[in-house]
């Protein structure tokens, strides 16, 4: 091996648990915000169906006869 050679593996190995930490680091990050970005997109996906479903749903309305309550209010004014 030429001394070039021999020099650059000794540099390389000098600096490999500095690589390899860094390495590390990278991966964990990318694991993190991929991850951060799975879930948000699994979220929107959610939310997007959830408002197609309400948009779609029936709306159902109730009537209320409220004549009964204003008698009896009436009734209870006149006999006070």
């Amino acid at each position: 091996m030429s001394q070039q050679k021999v020099d650059r593996y000794k540099k390389e190995k000098y600096n490999r648990k500095q690589q390899l930490q860094k390495e590390k680091r990278q991966r964990l990050l990318y694991r993190i915000f991929g991850g951060i970005a799975a879930i948000a997109v699994v979220c929107w996906i959610g939310l997007s169906i959830n408002a197609r479903v309400q948009a779609n749903k029936p709306v159902s309305y109730t009537e209320v006869d409220l004549n009964a309550i204003s008698d009896y209010m009436s009734s209870q004014t006149q006999d006070s």
